[in-house]
């Protein structure tokens, strides 16, 4: 971690850090989001996919969405014994691969973050139910 972002996490609670890695990951900037996690860090991503750093789910995310950002609407923080367990709730918009708009597709991230750094990560989502829909798949 450099030293800037060292001296910014620092500053930051928490569900700070976890903000601030949210919205450099959806720029999409996944270096500077990987500034606000440990190397080696899990990435559980929607359908069990593992990443060990932020480009896997950018690059993932390239071949379901032209684009896509989060709408954040709260994060529910869970202190604990040495970490803290942050919940970021909200939905996703943008842009089906194939142009169509969506927005409403709910999304819940799960961050564990110590010591000033996320040390694991947990994604899902609507969106396979979404695909499912719109080829008229009732599942």
């Amino acid at each position: 971690m450099s030293v800037a972002a060292k001296a910014e996490t620092k500053s930051l609670s928490d569900a700070g850090i976890v903000e601030a890695y949210l919205t450099a990951s959806m720029i999409p900037d996944p270096d500077a989001a990987a500034a606000y996690m440990k190397p080696g860090t899990v990435i559980t991503f929607t359908g069990g996919r593992e990443f060990d750093h932020p480009r896997g789910p950018t690059s993932f995310n390239a071949r379901r969405y032209r684009w896509v950002k989060k709408k954040m609407d709260r994060f529910d923080v869970c202190p604990g014994n040495g970490e803290t367990v942050v919940y970021s709730i909200g939905t996703l918009y943008g842009e089906w691969i194939d142009g169509t708009p969506f927005e409403g597709n709910r999304y819940v991230d799960r961050f564990v973050v110590q010591n000033g750094q996320i040390v694991k990560m947990d994604v899902w989502n609507d969106s396979a139910e979404r695909i499912l829909v719109k080829r008229g798949i009732e599942a």
